[in-house]
Formats: C-alpha cells, sequence, structure tokens
C-alpha cells in the first residue's frame, strides 16, 4: 500500500483484530511512544487518535519511529505488492532487497530503472514515505538485526554482512532503529531463545517466515523434479544447490517446517546475505498473500467439491527463480522435452562448463559467457535450438540482454520475444518467474488447458481471476497432474504449440 491508498478504517480494524495477514503490508506508528509495529502485535491496540499507518518500514524510520521489540515489524514476511505491482517504487523495492543500493549505490539504482537520481527519490517519498537511501538503511537494519539475533558472529562481521559502512554507523543504526544497542539485542534473544546457531567457516541457518497456507508438497514437486544432477539435489525432504552471488557463491540448503523455511546458507562472501536470502523468498513466494489469492480463484468454493472431482488447492506458489540468465537458458533448453530429459541435459552442461564448488552438490551453473563460447560443443539436439541458447547467452554476456528483478514485464516479454528460439510460453514463462508476475495465464501450455477442461473454465475469459492468473495456471497445473490426464514428469514442458 501507498501512502495515499492506505485506508484508516480497514488498517485500524485489522490492527484491532491483530490480523496476521496484513503483516509486513503497513505498519503502525504510535505517536505516544515512539515505536511503530506489526498489525499483529499483540500489545494493547493504541487509541485511534495515537496512531498513524505508514507503507514501509523506513517510512516509520524516517519519521523517527523504533521499531518494536515485542513483535518485531521488520521481521514479518515482505509486502506481496512489491511482487503484485509493476511501478517504480515496487520495481526499486524489489532491486534494493537485491542489494542494488549496497553494490553502486543511488545512481546505480536509478541507472538500472532509467530514471534520474532526483526523479527515482521524488517517486519514492511520495509512495513510500522515504527515499532510496533510507529504504537501503532500513534493509540494512534488518539483516543486522537478524545475524545479532541468530548467529554468534562477531558484531564487526555482522556490520560488514549487512553493508555498514563503519563499526560506528552499524551501532548508531541499530540504536536509532531497535532502541538497544547491539550487544543488548544479542543478549536478549539469548535469554529468550536460547543460543544462538554457532557461525562457522560463513555457515548460517536462518528462519524465512511465510504467510500460511502454503502448499509445500507443490513446491516440493517442483524442486525436486526439475533438480539438475551436480547443480541441485532433492534429499531427505531438503533442496540444496550451488548460486551465484554478486560477491562470489553460494551453497544452499532449504527444507519446509510449520511455519517457516529453515536456511542453511554458506557463502562466499557475507556481503552477499541479504540479496541470497531475498532470491530464496522469491524462488519460494514466500512474500506472497495466499488467503487473498484464494478467495479471488476460489479455492473454498473449488475445495467443497465431491471426493474424485478436480480440486483446487489452498495456498499454492508460484515458483520463481534465484537467477535470471539460468531460468532463461534453461528453460530454453527444456523446450519441447520432458522435465526429466531437461534436468538431464542441463546436468551434461554443468558438468562440462560449471566451475567446481566444495559441497554435495559439486557445480556452479556456467556463465553465460563461457556457454556463449563452447556451449555448442556440449549442448545436444536441434542445431536451430543450440544456435539460439548460445546466441542468448552471447546476449546476456555482453549486456544487450538484461534480466533482472527492476524490469517491467511489458519490456522484459517484448524484448524476450526478438530472440531466435523464444516464442511466446517462453516469453510468458520466464516473465511470470523472474518478475514473480501474478497475472501472466500460460494459456498455450498443454497442461494448464488440460487442466482448464477439467474445472471447465474458459481459457479465453479468465478476466474474473485478474491479477491472479500465474497462480490460477498454478492451480490447472496442479490439476491436471493430480488428475493424471499427462506423465507428471512433463509438467510444465509440453506446450500446446511449437515455439519459434
Amino acid at each position: 500500500m501507498t501512502i495515499t491508498a492506505l485506508d484508516f478504517e480497514r488498517c485500524y480494524r485489522a490492527v484491532s483484530t491483530r490480523d496476521s495477514r496484513f503483516d509486513g503490508q503497513f505498519f503502525t506508528a504510535v505517536r505516544t511512544t515512539g515505536i511503530y509495529c506489526r498489525p499483529s502485535c499483540p500489545a494493547i491496540t493504541p487509541k485511534r487518535a495515537n496512531v498513524s499507518f505508514l507503507p514501509t518500514a523506513a517510512a516509520a524510520q524516517q519519521a523517527g519511529y523504533r521499531a518494536c521489540r515485542r513483535c518485531l515489524p521488520d521481521a514479518a514476511p515482505g509486502s506481496p505488492l512489491w511482487n503484485t505491482r509493476a511501478d517504480l517504487a515496487a520495481r526499486a523495492m524489489r532491486l534494493i532487497g537485491d542489494g542494488v543500493i549496497e553494490r553502486g549505490g543511488v545512481p546505480a539504482l536509478a541507472a538500472t530503472l532509467g530514471y534520474s537520481q532526483r526523479q527515482l527519490t521524488r517517486v519514492l517519498t511520495n509512495e513510500l514515505g522515504a527515499g532510496p537511501l533510507a529504504l537501503a538503511r532500513a534493509h540494512r537494519a534488518h539483516t543486522a538485526r537478524l545475524l545479532i539475533q541468530t548467529t554468534n558472529m562477531p558484531m564487526s562481521d555482522i556490520a560488514f554482512a549487512a553493508g555498514f559502512a563503519s563499526i560506528r554507523q552499524f551501532n548508531d543504526t541499530v540504536r536509532e532503529v531497535f532502541a538497544v544497542s547491539p550487544t543488548t539485542m544479542r543478549s536478549e534473544a539469548q535469554r529468550a531463545n536460547g543460543r544462538a546457531v554457532p557461525s562457522t567457516n560463513g555457515m548460517l541457518t536462518l528462519r524465512l517466515p511465510y504467510r500460511e497456507p502454503l502448499d509445500r508438497a507443490w513446491l516440493e514437486w517442483f524442486l525436486s523434479a526439475h533438480a539438475a544432477p551436480g547443480l541441485e539435489l532433492w534429499e531427505d525432504r531438503s533442496y540444496l544447490r550451488n548460486l551465484r552471488t554478486p560477491h562470489g557463491h553460494a551453497s544452499i540448503r532449504l527444507g519446509f517446517q510449520r511455519d517457516h523455511v529453515r536456511a542453511e546458507l554458506a557463502l562466499h562472501d557475507m556481503r552477499d546475505l541479504a540479496p541470497t536470502v531475498a532470491r530464496l523468498r522469491h524462488l519460494l513466494d514466500l512474500d506472497a498473500d495466499p488467503i487473498g489469492i484464494d478467495e479471488a480463484l476460489g479455492v473454498a468454493r473449488h475445495a467443497e467439491r465431491p471426493e474424485g472431482r478436480p480440486r483446487f488447492v489452498p495456498g499454492i506458489r508460484v515458483p520463481g527463480c534465484l537467477d535470471g540468465p539460468e531460468l532463461l537458458l534453461r528453460t530454453m533448453i527444456g523446450q519441447q522435452i520432458s522435465v526429466q530429459a531437461a534436468a538431464t541435459h542441463t546436468a551434461r552442461l554443468v558438468s562440462a562448463l560449471g566451475d567446481p564448488i566444495d559441497g554435495p552438490t559439486p557445480r556452479l551453473f556456467p556463465d553465460p559467457a563461457v556457454i556463449a563460447e563452447r556451449g555448442a560443443e556440449v549442448l545436444t539436439g536441434p542445431a536451430r535450438r543450440i544456435r539460439s541458447i548460445v546466441n542468448t547467452a552471447a546476449a546476456l554476456a555482453s549486456g544487450d540482454l538484461a534480466l533482472h528483478p527492476g524490469r517491467t514485464a511489458a519490456d522484459l516479454r517484448r524484448e524476450l520475444l526478438t530472440l531466435e528460439g523464444v516464442g511466446p510460453w517462453t516469453a510468458d514463462y520466464v516473465t511470470m518467474r523472474l518478475l514473480a508476475d501474478p497475472d501472466i495465464l500460460l494459456d498455450t501450455d498443454l497442461v494448464v488447458r488440460q487442466g482448464a477442461a477439467l474445472h471447465a473454465i474458459d481459457l479465453t475469459d479468465t478476466a474474473r481471476f485478474a491479477p491472479w492468473r500465474s497462480y490460477l495456471s498454478m492451480q490447472l497445473w496442479h490439476s491436471a497432474l493430480a488428475a493424471r490426464t499427462v506423465p507428471a514428469a512433463r509438467a510444465g514442458r509440453t506446450k500446446a504449440s511449437t515455439e519459434s
């Protein structure tokens, strides 16, 4: 919600009922105490006259409010608005979460978005109540709190990992935002929750919260079915893989728990913590508003159908991605073949061209420049497909094609469709997963069409499902697979028509 879009009555009603569905979507600033809270804070509901509502934690901090130490407002799942909106503010928030300001400052953020620094600052301040520097500061404060409370890392290392320029800046920010020193914050957390998980050689264990409900089985199937040996591994209901990060690489292990995802991270450079966490949340769509989405799709109505009839499932997610270039290249590799075959082809490419790394998954996905140079030696299949993959890798390596979360869906799709070998299905699929676009209907997908037939849904008349048609696509995929209308191994790869 923007400053102008916040509805006082609706927000106050959510605070009065401690409705956790709104956590992360707005923040309650209490003038009499000088603190800001999440809507579900267990404290006594403040009087109407004493509160105001702000769209971001940065706006609250900018106004001089401190974070509530009881409800930890910054620990709530992120706002789903940064995924559902395609405007400048939402795209900027996605890039800030990916660490663009930490790596290149506000000039890099403005250049990536195609705006001047002055224009960008004005829009963000008007929309979100804070400029880019304040938004990045709030992001650093959140990362610092997470590390202080959940690890035993030295404070100097935490300051570095969170993106602070100095220990003094780190100490001052923590005191201003949380009203305690870093040392006191850690002591309080240890008394409340026990000893922190040790941090050894960059290994961290974190909790990634999400909004219930969440269909874990769907995400577990998706991750396991698409896992490419050597790069990814599905083991003991956990997902393991390596990924490139801005300053090196990381190894991750993800496992679903009752109210959070347990993430174990081994980072080559601790400065990559915040962007890695943001990418993990994006991969699993953890910031979605499942109750609102399910209501729009009529999930409850479908759930009441008799046994044996196709049903929608509560809390389905749209899998995102960890790396844009990898997503596009793997999608092109997997065109017109099964998921299993796509994983095999990807594994062959990774084994031949991926950089080696220690761990249970021994390789990184190859850099686009390497694929552009040597991909033709390794890739198999139709010559035209190999040529299109190699040429796309060259465009990515040269910077002619940019895949990042700050793109607009329309511009990205239009640019993808100019590439040889990329048709509407691939462009839609990549746009949906890279940008977390909630309203892309994969209506040319054979499995989606089969799911639509099961539910008697006319894919030419889906306006009533907007803006959640990406989630509708997932529901239809799920229904088709559950009904065994096609082998599970071909889900999401079989298109209705050949792409060119």
